[in-house]
């Protein structure tokens, strides 16, 4: 059976009132997710975030300490794959879409970042994520 994974983070950015927004894709192929890409190489869970987020969107992250979740599930026959997810605040770059995968990116308010997501489990872990930024 075939192994795969990718790392990606659920961003955020937080305005003078302290709301948060959170950064939400949707891809070339018309599903709205989380930012996220297929590690490469010899590199860290968190390079291959960092390089992924920077190359789908224009954004350097600064990660939130204690947060990790990981999505498996098979993306085709004879294959497993396992979604490592950070948390990260935006510290850099302009918001800029990769357009051979991103079509749109925006920042939403967490109810409306919750809906806009195509598929249950990124629904679960921006959940996870916004509950555990409320406990800080």
């Amino acid at each position: 059976m075939k192994q795969e994974k990718s790392c990606g983070a659920v961003i955020f950015r937080q305005d003078e009132n302290a709301r948060r927004f959170y950064l939400i894709l949707k891809s070339t192929q018309g599903h709205t997710t989380l930012c996220k890409g297929h590690v490469e190489n010899n590199e860290t869970e968190h390079e291959t975030a960092a390089r992924e987020i920077m190359e789908e969107t224009g954004l350097t992250v600064e990660f939130i300490d204690g947060f990790r979740d990981v999505i498996t599930y098979s993306p085709f026959q004879d294959c497993t794959k396992d979604v490592v997810f950070f948390l990260a605040r935006v510290s850099g770059g302009t918001l800029t879409c990769q357009p051979e995968e991103v079509a749109d990116a925006r920042f939403l308010p967490f109810d409306a970042a919750l809906a806009a997501l195509t598929h249950s489990s990124d629904q679960a872990v921006l959940q996870e994520a916004h509950s555990f930024l409320r406990r800080l």
